[in-house]
């Protein structure tokens, strides 16, 4: 139904403003990222696995010495703060700071395995921000939500995808390349 345009969420869009304490200064500050025309360009890289739509993704973080810094770095110093203090807040207990973390609007990725430097990555903790409905994880064909919901997966090897959604959806992927 999707591939169609027929898909249609089964249940109403919730309140967009309805968000848990811990995440809303982190939306406000996506929410104005996407407004401003600050939003850094989505690479080519990632743009090969986000389908149509109008979507965009980019990173930010603190990346291995001798790797340049992200252009959403310099763009937006307060999201780049506001992000690592909320994996710190909503992690699972023993998970070691992430460097790096892709910041995606309206992004619905296509079936993919992560790639980038290095010979692999940490375990990567995805969340979903924003008044959306559908817009689950698949990962291996096992669908899990993750508005509001952090999960670890292992995005370097688990092939992973975005299903429909509806709404205003933001996610964010920590991870640290290897």
């Amino acid at each position: 139904a999707f591939a169609r345009g027929e898909w249609r969420p089964a249940k109403p869009l919730p309140d967009p403003d309805g968000c848990p304490p811990a995440y809303r200064r982190t939306l406000a500050l996506l929410r104005e990222a996407s407004s401003s025309g600050l939003w850094p360009e989505t690479s080519q890289a990632r743009s090969r696995v986000i389908r149509a739509g109008g979507g965009g993704s980019f990173s930010v973080g603190h990346p291995a010495e001798g790797q340049r810094q992200p252009k959403g770095n310099a763009a937006l110093p307060e999201l780049l703060a506001a992000v690592f203090e909320l994996e710190r807040l909503v992690a699972p207990p023993g998970r070691p700071p992430s460097a790096m973390v892709a910041v995606n609007r309206n992004a619905q990725f296509a079936p993919h395995t992560d790639s980038g430097a290095g010979a692999g990555q940490s375990k990567s903790l995805i969340v979903g921000l924003g008044g959306y409905v559908g817009g689950e994880l698949a990962v291996e064909g096992d669908v899990h939500e993750v508005r509001y919901q952090p999960l670890e997966f292992d995005g370097w090897h688990q092939r992973h995808w975005t299903l429909p959604f509806a709404g205003e959806r933001f996610s964010l992927v920590w991870f640290t390349p290897a």
